[in-house]
């Protein structure tokens, strides 16, 4: 019965058959062609015999390993690996269908292989996450095939796996190497001019082509006959908030990947950043009601503690509460702090009830709000005309663009800094932001 069940007869054979039974049918014309059509069928079924014998010969013909991290990262690409090894001593044909988790919706794809006696084969594929959460990669399902190709064996090899997607520590770690590695300009971030004396003296040391000529400690120069310079740090130890609204205005989709997801994976960039900076980071989330609540701290743990609590985040399909944000940030933050606000505004009356407590807020706590630019708007306002229907178009995303501008020149005008930008940008903004706020010494 298994073997019924696993066998599959190709298309090959259907075709050598139907050439044989074509030679049946010209023996009613000539009959000699009668003994040539039975010479033909009984090698057909000769080599079926011995293909069927070849593929199924072997209990476990093939085998498979999948290579993938533990731990995939939201919103970039993530390297899986299969190996498929013969176990066999002849080649073999087959058809791969490897068990893509269901999001990839590629149920159709399969990798047509050769692979040499005793060798192995690798498939390689990217796999991009957009939500966070469980992802099931299922069996692999492979048919096999000897050189003679008349019949394919089916085998499912067990490789069920379940895997968890995270914020993306990729995206955390790429940052953190441009921040700290002087290899800013590549990606965007912005090399910020120091301004004031918010900084502490470290050492005196040698200068080297590239320090402030400003900095020389002439005293330190004449006694040591060499040019020395002071270095200074920037007052450490900071509170840090990255404060994520988890409304529903947060689930527009930018490539299929909500706001919400973009402003976590921002949170987790922009936290170590601040971690590393010597700045104590904490977490905040809020949408009708108080979400998690992180003390700003500078532990060893507290990055994974951040991680954690933001893989665990959900929508709460509600209005976002301002009022209970305020009172949450009065009653936990007690000293000065910046605060990161990843929020959606998508009208100026919406903006403008909550303004009242933005301000208050801004009172006590360095408040950056940043809201997103919709980038199809953008598209669509910047469109080919061809049509009426294009014009309509054209001029609805303009006003709609047009609001959002307002919206951050209108939070601005009370004192409220503000980031306004596209999602794919989000983590370089808020970087440039909280270091340009840092070098002046605001916070």
């Amino acid at each position: 019965m298994n073997l019924f069940k696993s066998l599959y007869i190709t298309r090959l054979f259907f075709v050598l058959l139907s050439a044989v039974v074509a030679l049946f049918v010209t023996a009613f014309v000539w009959e000699w062609m009668f003994d040539v059509a039975v010479v033909s069928f009984t090698c057909l079924i000769g080599f079926f015999l011995l293909d069927l014998l070849l593929t199924f010969i072997h209990k476990e013909p093939i085998r498979a390993e999948r290579r993938l991290q533990s731990i995939l990262n939201l919103g970039d690409k993530n390297q899986i690996e299969l190996e498929i090894i013969n176990m066999t001593n002849q080649p073999l044909r087959l058809v791969v269908h490897e068990g893509y988790p269901i999001e990839l919706q590629k149920r159709n794809t399969y990798e047509a292989l050769f692979i040499g006696a005793g060798s192995h084969r690798e498939i390689k594929y990217d796999f991009v996450p957009k939500k966070r959460g469980d992802y099931e990669f299922r069996d692999v399902m492979v048919f096999i095939s000897s050189m003679l190709m008349l019949c394919q064996r089916k085998i499912i090899i067990q490789k069920n796996q379940i895997v968890q997607v995270y914020p993306s520590i990729l995206q955390m770690k790429q940052f953190e190497l441009k921040v700290f590695h002087h290899q800013t300009r590549s990606i965007g971030i912005k090399k910020i001019r120091r301004i004031g004396h918010n900084n502490e003296f470290e050492q005196i040391k040698n200068y080297v082509q590239g320090d402030d000529v400003r900095t020389v400690n002439w005293k330190a120069t004449s006694k040591r006959s060499e040019l020395m310079v002071n270095q200074y740090q920037e007052e450490r130890s900071q509170n840090i908030y990255s404060i994520i609204d988890k409304s529903r205005n947060m689930q527009m989709e930018f490539e299929n990947m909500t706001m919400l997801d973009y402003s976590i994976n921002s949170a987790l960039v922009f936290s170590n950043i601040a971690l590393k900076k010597g700045d104590k980071a904490g977490l905040i989330t809020f949408s009708d009601k108080i979400g998690t609540q992180l003390p700003a701290d500078k532990n060893t743990g507290q990055l994974r503690r951040i991680l954690n609590l933001l893989y665990n985040q959900k929508t709460h399909f509600k209005e976002s509460s301002f009022e209970l944000l305020y009172d949450s940030i009065h009653q936990t933050v007690k000293t000065r702090s910046l605060l990161m606000l990843y929020t959606n505004f998508e009208s100026e009356f919406a903006m403008r009830r909550a303004l009242p407590m933005l301000k208050r807020i801004n009172q006590k706590h360095v408040l950056v709000v940043v809201i997103f630019q919709n980038n199809e708007l953008e598209d669509l306002a910047f469109q080919r005309i061809d049509t009426i229907e294009n014009i309509y178009e054209s001029a609805v995303a303009e006003k709609l663009i047009t609001y959002k501008i307002n919206i951050a020149r209108e939070l601005k005008q009370h004192g409220i800094q503000t980031l306004l930008t596209r999602p794919e940008d989000l983590s370089i903004s808020t970087i440039n932001k909280y270091l340009e706020l840092k070098s002046k010494g605001v916070i």
